[in-house]
């Protein structure tokens, strides 16, 4: 698949999703990670949160998890909010886990990342935001 900039293609990518894991969450309300997770619950997801800062913890009512390898189920959307120099190794993991789409949050896109993934198959949402779009197309 390509990288996914077309409504139609948006769209799709959230009809046919069941989870997203979002890595980087926060627990800080004021926080990206934490707002935008909260309107994808709302929408129905089921999410996973990932980062090894809060291992353990509850955020939304749902478990940190230390890595994506953690993730106990199958991930539809990745949905990542880290520094874009992060992304790379990053999507190297997400890669062994497997999912179906890869999205770098608006602040989170790595032109390595995004070639590498593009040039592989995979399908990639960079420099938009979930929580935008999701409420835009659904």
């Amino acid at each position: 698949m390509p990288i996914l900039r077309e409504d139609k293609d948006l769209k799709s990518a959230f009809q046919n999703c069941r989870t997203i894991c979002v890595v980087g969450i926060s627990p800080d309300p004021y926080k990206p990670s934490y707002f935008v997770s909260d309107v994808l619950q709302s929408h129905g997801f089921k999410l996973y949160f990932v980062n090894p800062n809060y291992a353990d913890r509850i955020i939304l009512g749902e478990k940190v998890y230390a890595s994506i390898n953690d993730v106990p189920d199958d991930i539809d959307i990745l949905d990542v909010f880290r520094r874009p120099s992060a992304v790379p190794a990053l999507a190297e993991e997400a890669k062994k886990k497997g999912f179906k789409v890869f999205w770098m949050q608006p602040g989170a896109e790595s032109p390595e990342a995004i070639k590498r993934l593009d040039s592989e198959g995979y399908s990639v949402v960079a420099g938009r935001c979930a929580k935008i779009e999701s409420n835009r197309l659904l």
